[in-house]
């Protein structure tokens, strides 16, 4: 049976799947089954669809892969069972027991991708599967292809000398000698034997010094020139052999693999209590939300710069982290999580700053639960890898937060698949090895280095964002990862925020609890963290107070802020400090003369003048109440607080300047794109594709001829008519009569099968072209019923 005719034969539930599995086939619809049968045998589909199958399933496909032809279901049987565990295994078969169980599902699923097709007598790989594999099992090509290069005249002295009673090409009798060579396999030194056990299992390449040399076996003097010489070993390059198919499944003993588990291998780690990972998980969530508000709400008022070459500096990263009170690869990820949320971008001068955007203003009003859901959603799909910050690359250059040499494409599939195998596991923290191996079975063409790396990230990162906790997959982590109600299940385990502190006689005050956001921003101005944990300490001075009323608080107001959320009484000492600083506060007033200095009480600026602490000021007394300076405002400031002063800075109109900054904004690029947790196609869709093939195929098999379209007026109508129109054609999958602009703008008529309408336009088949087009839905005037 031809791939295209058993393609042709499937049904229309089992097309869908094919399509919704393998997305890319219909990118776009192909005209007919025909061309679908071609695209599904490209190898850039085929690789990428090998790509996703687990370890016992590609094994499957390898040993059909390593026969001639098609192959029954029995014999295929009996190979695979040949490498499962004698004993069997626990939910499956083994080697000594009926393998039947696994095969038959691991031979659904390939016949569904249009990897296998045929009756169960004759399976047999799609067209292009076998060119795609290179080395399936380890097992090198076949005697023909291996020697394919070789010249002639070698071939026939190889063949004579092996093979002497034989007739034919020198090819044709060497391939004949080595499909059974066992003679030939035991006729050579232990040496050569030991070389080529070393091949037998994988890969079957070597490098050998001049391999292509001329010998024959009565001249070969080394284990490699008795194998080369009677045909065990090929040579496919100057420096390169490889072991023929054939010799390689003689030393095998005619097994094609020599272990394979056909269920994923076990999970091992420490069991957590449920309810305890989920309440560690919340709290770490709630920590994430609030280092990524802190993050913002700092930056809006002292953004860091760009660097030129794109990306934050180190130092601007090791000072993030230290006001964050978190690890610099914890502060590169929460760096990493706003910025690919659309939380910060770069913007302001020529030189551009880090910046929150517009976006931040509308996160942060947000309810707790949703904000988070927003930045895990973020970070399971972004492509952007903060785990290789500070590494270098290989041109030996940093690797600086939100540079663009952070993306990684595979990065959103592996940490997708390693929050797989954390749910498949519920309740348990499976151990670093335990997890990759896990991977290295459900996806075994992915592995590497890089792919093990960026695990590593993926664990240690969801545990910080707080989509797992103690190790094991939490209930919100596990609805983020399914597309259930993420922020329904974490709501309930989230401390609830208190809107009170505790103030001390020590000057100190203690949160009991994670505070509200504007009174964590109070109390974050008006003094400074002392230490953080379960509560978090403040610590008032006469540098905090003097921010307070900088940004524009009075003091009376900050007693009266104190009092009222403070669940004891203020103590004396911090109303004194308060009372005391904000009645000092002001009472010097700078401008610009370059600078100028304004008082009421002369006998203060007298002091001022007197101090030999003012002489590099370069100070001027100008009247009475007034001193002028050449220093710059801010630095005249700046100054008269290091000598003891509490001096203000005021504008050209006398008024005092608010010296907390305006938070400021950037417009930033639009957030990751989030992804279904599916197949990522649309089961209409999908649908829809099927119909516009069917059509298709139905025209390319009866080669219509185009139809006439209906005489009489165009159709038109309102555009919102017209799409719905079109939509029920879809649903229902009936003929339509249509209005159509041209690219030149004249108005024509079209029967059409509408199969799908996505992105402005309808794919559908045209029987009055009788064949499947694309139309823009801006140029349909209209639509009607046939």
């Amino acid at each position: 049976m031809e791939f295209t005719e058993w393609i042709r034969g499937r049904t229309d539930e089992q097309l869908r799947a094919l399509v919704s599995a393998r997305p890319e086939l219909i990118t776009p619809v192909p005209a007919h089954l025909e061309g679908l049968a071609s695209r599904a045998g490209s190898p850039s589909a085929i690789g990428r669809v090998l790509d996703r199958l687990d370890r016992f399933t590609l094994a499957v496909v390898e040993t059909l892969a390593v026969q001639d032809g098609p192959v029954a279901k029995e014999r295929l049987r009996e190979l695979v069972s040949a490498a499962l565990p004698a004993g069997g295994e626990p939910g499956t078969a083994g080697g000594g027991g009926d393998a039947e169980p696994a095969l038959s599902a691991a031979l659904d699923r390939l016949c569904d991708l249009a990897l296998v097709y045929g009756p169960d007598d004759a399976l047999e790989l799609g067209p292009g599967v076998r060119k795609v594999l290179e080395d399936p099992a380890g097992l090198g090509p076949r005697a023909v292809d291996a020697f394919r290069h070789h010249p002639p005249e070698q071939l026939d002295e190889m063949a004579d000398d092996i093979a002497p009673d034989t007739r034919g090409s020198g090819k044709e009798r060497l391939a004949a000698a080595l499909a059974e060579p066992a003679a030939l396999v035991e006729s050579v030194s232990p040496e050569a034997r030991g070389a080529l056990e070393q091949l037998a299992w994988g890969p079957p390449t070597g490098r050998v010094p001049n391999a292509r040399r001329e010998v024959r076996v009565a001249s070969a003097r080394s284990p490699i020139e008795e194998l080369l010489a009677r045909g065990l070993l090929a040579a496919t390059g100057e420096e390169s052999v490889t072991l023929p198919r054939e010799v390689g499944l003689y030393l095998r003993g005619g097994r094609v693999h020599r272990g394979l588990l056909a269920v994923p291998p076990p999970l091992e780690g420490a069991t957590r209590d449920k309810d305890l990972a989920d309440r560690t998980a919340a709290g770490q969530a709630f920590s994430f939300v609030r280092s990524v508000e802190e993050l913002c709400d700092r930056w809006s008022v002292d953004p860091p710069g760009v660097l030129r070459t794109g990306g934050l500096g180190v130092r601007d990263l090791k000072r993030t982290a230290g006001e964050l009170d978190v690890p610099e690869w914890v502060a590169a990820l929460v760096i990493e999580v706003a910025y690919a949320a659309g939380l910060i971008a770069a913007g302001g001068g020529v030189d551009g700053e880090w910046l929150p955007t517009s976006g931040y203003d509308l996160w942060r009003v947000r309810a707790t639960a949703d904000r988070w859901v927003t930045l895990a959603t973020t970070w399971l799909h972004m492509d952007r890898v903060p785990g290789l910050v500070g590494e270098r690359d290989e041109r030996d250059r940093p690797l600086n937060a939100l540079h663009t040499d952070l993306r990684r494409a595979s990065a959103p599939g592996v940490r997708a698949a390693t929050l797989g195998v954390l749910a498949a596991a519920p309740g348990l923290a499976p151990a670093r090895d335990s997890v990759l191996e896990r991977l290295a079975w459900e996806q075994p063409r992915r592995r590497g280095p890089l792919r093990e790396r960026l695990t590593e990230f993926a664990l240690r990162e969801a545990e910080q964002v707080g989509v797992t906790g103690l190790g094991a997959l939490s209930a919100h982590g596990r609805a983020l990862l399914e597309g259930g109600e993420p922020a329904e299940a974490l709501a309930p385990l989230l401390p609830e925020p208190v809107d009170h502190v505790l103030l001390q006689a020590d000057l100190t005050a203690v949160a009991p609890g994670p505070l509200t956001s504007e009174l964590n921003r109070w109390m974050t101005l008006t003094a400074d963290v002392e230490s953080k944990g379960g509560a978090t300490v403040y610590r008032f001075s006469e540098s905090s107070i003097r921010r307070a009323l900088d940004a524009g608080h009075g003091g009376e107001e900050l007693v009266s802020m104190l009092a009222r959320h403070s669940a004891t009484p203020v103590p004396q000492a911090l109303s004194y400090l308060v009372t005391d600083v904000a009645r000092r506060h002001g009472r010097i007033r700078v401008g610009t003369a370059s600078a100028y200095i304004r008082c009421d009480d002369p006998a203060l600026l007298d002091q001022i003048t007197a101090d030999r602490r003012s002489a590099a000021l370069r100070l001027r007394r100008l009247a009475p109440t007034v001193i002028a300076s050449r220093s710059s405002r801010a630095a005249l400031v700046d100054s008269l607080r290091a000598m003891g002063y509490a001096p203000v800075a005021e504008s050209l109109d006398g008024d005092v300047i608010i010296s907390q900054l305006d938070s400021r904004r950037t417009e930033g690029p639009a957030p990751v794109r989030t992804v279904s947790s599916g197949n990522g196609l649309d089961p209409e869709v999908a649908a829809a594709a099927v119909r516009a093939l069917r059509a298709g195929d139905a025209a390319h098999l009866a080669r219509r001829e185009p139809v006439e379209a209906p005489g009489g007026q165009v159709p038109r109508g309102p555009a919102t008519a017209t799409i719905s129109a079109l939509q029920e054609a879809i649903k229902q999958g009936v003929r339509v009569w249509i209005g159509y602009l041209d690219s030149q703008g004249n108005a024509t008529s079209r029967i059409l099968e509408p199969a799908r309408m996505e992105g402005g336009y309808l794919t559908a088949y045209d029987e009055t072209r009788a064949a499947v087009h694309r139309f823009a839905l801006h140029r349909i005037t209209g639509v009607a019923g046939l």
